[in-house]
């Protein structure tokens, strides 16, 4: 069974920085591309972004390119998002999502996702 857990959200000031984890269960990440979504109240979820290893693809909303940076840690089974220089507007929940074996050559949409975790708030204060 796939599980997704993320942690490491929280409440931080603007231009701080924060890295959100995503352990992950059941599978191994040769088999599946891993995404990082979130969730801005009032607002639909939108794509961050997402990487795949089998593909060797890497791929980040446009509002983040340049400061959030996602990586993986086999030994760990982690996904990492990495966010730097935070901005109000980066207020969100933040959840991961992961599916088997599909070829993103593009940033991912929720519906290409089948397995996803709770999610975890991340909140940036002016």
């Amino acid at each position: 069974e796939v599980q997704l857990v993320e942690s490491g959200g929280g409440l931080v000031q603007a231009g701080g920085s924060l890295r959100l984890s995503c352990a992950a269960s059941g599978f191994t990440f040769d088999e599946y591309a891993i995404g990082w979504f979130r969730r801005a109240p009032g607002k639909a979820r939108e794509a961050v972004a997402n990487i795949s290893e089998r593909d060797g693809s890497i791929y980040y909303a446009d509002a983040v390119k340049g400061r959030f940076t996602i990586s993986i840690d086999n030994a760990k089974s982690t996904v990492y998002l990495q966010m730097n220089s935070l901005k109000p507007e980066d207020t969100a929940i933040y959840y991961c999502a992961a599916e088997y074996r599909i070829l993103l050559l593009r940033l991912g949409r929720e519906d290409d996702f089948g397995s996803w975790g709770q999610g975890t708030q991340v909140t940036v204060s002016p």
